[in-house]
């Protein structure tokens, strides 16, 4: 089945008047249900225009409270002081992960500074003999611990004989796999 102008025209008009994606595979034929969701979204029309609501809609919409009790009235505090300048500058939610783009160079990642100094040490030393593996030449007996920024020419992997049933050399599982009590006491 192609997607012929036709086709995409009854598509779009049937989307605009708020069908489901079933319905409109069943009136064009020969496609599914998954395959024209996936032409919606290939063609910006995620959004359903603000008509009237759909049989699923009126079904979901709760019945109207019939009396509303007053609220207590709340209770007033005193004035508080405004706070310092500083303690405005700091988010009160934590920071939320950011998504990157390809090719665009990674933020410094903060564990270097959460690894134990010995791990660090023995983790140099290991990359200092590393096999320097590409992606096609890594096996399930080669340590994939990426080394460097993936949009760059200087990435690889280290190669190392891996330590039994993990993905890493000892040396990198002693900095992937460490306990829980260790990490919890550094963050304090």
């Amino acid at each position: 089945m192609s997607w012929t102008d036709e086709r995409v025209e009854l598509l779009k008009k049937m989307w605009g008047e708020g069908q489901s994606a079933s319905q409109i595979a069943k009136e064009l034929g020969g496609v599914t249900r998954n395959a024209v969701i996936g032409k919606v979204h290939r063609l910006g029309l995620s959004n359903r225009a603000t008509g009237g609501a759909t049989k699923t809609e009126a079904k979901a919409k709760p019945a109207p409270k019939a009396e509303a009790k007053p609220k207590p009235a709340p209770k007033t505090e005193p004035a508080r002081p405004a706070p310092a300048p500083e303690a405005e500058a700091k988010p009160a939610t934590p920071a939320r992960r950011q998504i990157i783009p390809a090719g665009q160079p990674l933020p410094p990642q903060p564990s270097a500074n959460e690894i134990s100094p010995e791990a660090l040490a023995k983790v140099n030393e290991v990359e200092k003999k590393a096999k320097k593996l590409s992606l096609m030449e890594l096996t399930e007996r080669t340590c994939k611990w990426p080394v460097g920024d993936p949009a760059t020419e200087d990435f690889w992997f280290c190669g190392l004989p891996v330590q039994a049933g993990k993905p890493y050399c000892e040396a990198h599982v002693g900095v992937a796999f460490q306990p829980m009590s260790s990490r919890r006491d550094r963050r304090r």
